[in-house]
């Protein structure tokens, strides 16, 4: 099964359980990856996260039941995964712009979101510069905290966590252990969903020899790398990469994304600068 036949499968899934309680590790599972490869493809590809996309689609439905139908509102609120009428009005009013009671009396319009499908596009005529390496363990210093999915955490969170390291210095300070072959500050994604109730770490280091007490260490194995280089200023050309990567690299490449590390390395560049330049690193057999 490729990729995209294992995301075409969850999404499927996604459709047929929307009465149930969806839990991210069970979606991936019907997808054959992890947790963390289905939660990170999903956003990359669709630019919303699967929690929020099942949302949508839930209040969708619901608001389509509630013109249809003359089931309860309260009875739609619990089918859907709303424990209490007013956390669903709340939601409800947040996508659709009215109340559920205002659509049961016909008043003002819905704003439906249709099930994703996945469709295969003719293109590449934008060139992805990658090269494939070879590469010996080596050892990472810096900042270490875990995520889960649980509500989208770990994307609302790591943005801050680099907003913060900035600001407080701590960037500064890392670049001055940053010795080796995979210079500047790493950004690296650790997938934690097969062993801790997180479901990931999330990392802000730099490649070092040193030894360092203020900071955590980790070893980062012996792989096969894939380097995409990125051109331009961030975070909108790292986006980017990203995305050509899962939708047109990864379905025609003869090589399978592997390991469970992976990370985008930045340089010293203007990060607003059309000339910055960075790299994407994925693990590959």
């Amino acid at each position: 099964m490729t990729w995209l036949e294992g995301l075409q499968k969850a999404l499927n899934y996604i459709e047929k359980n929307l009465e149930e309680k969806l839990e991210i590790e069970e979606i991936a599972r019907v997808a054959n990856v992890s947790a963390f490869h289905f939660q990170r493809t999903f956003a990359i590809l669709t630019e919303i996260p699967v929690g929020e996309y099942i949302r949508r689609r839930r209040l969708s439905i619901a608001g389509q039941s509630l013109l249809q139908s003359k089931e309860k509102i309260i009875d739609i609120a619990f089918k859907y995964g709303y424990e209490t009428p007013e956390a669903f009005t709340k939601a409800y009013r947040r996508q659709h712009g009215i109340t559920p009671s205002e659509t049961r009396r016909g008043i003002g319009s819905l704003k439906i979101y249709n099930p994703l499908v996945i469709q295969v596009q003719l293109k590449g005529a934008e060139p992805m510069k990658v090269k494939v390496v070879d590469k010996e363990e080596f050892t990472i210093v810096g900042m270490k905290k875990s995520y889960s999915f649980q509500e989208d955490e770990n994307l609302r969170e790591i943005p801050k966590l680099w907003e913060e390291v900035n600001k407080n210095g701590t960037v500064n300070e890392l670049l001055m252990l940053s010795v080796g072959e995979v210079p500047g500050v790493l950004g690296v994604c650790v997938d934690q969903s097969e062993a801790s109730g997180k479901n990931m770490d999330y990392w802000i280091a730099v490649a070092t020899e040193e030894k360092s007490a203020k900071y955590d260490q980790l070893i980062i194995p012996a792989s096969k790398w894939a380097v995409f280089e990125v051109h331009g200023p961030m975070p909108h050309s790292m986006q980017n990469v990203w995305k050509q990567i899962y939708s047109e690299w990864m379905p025609t490449s003869t090589y399978q994304q592997a390991g469970y590390i992976s990370f985008e390395r930045y340089t010293d560049d203007d990060p607003s600068s059309d000339n910055c330049y960075s790299e994407i690193w994925i693990p590959v057999k």
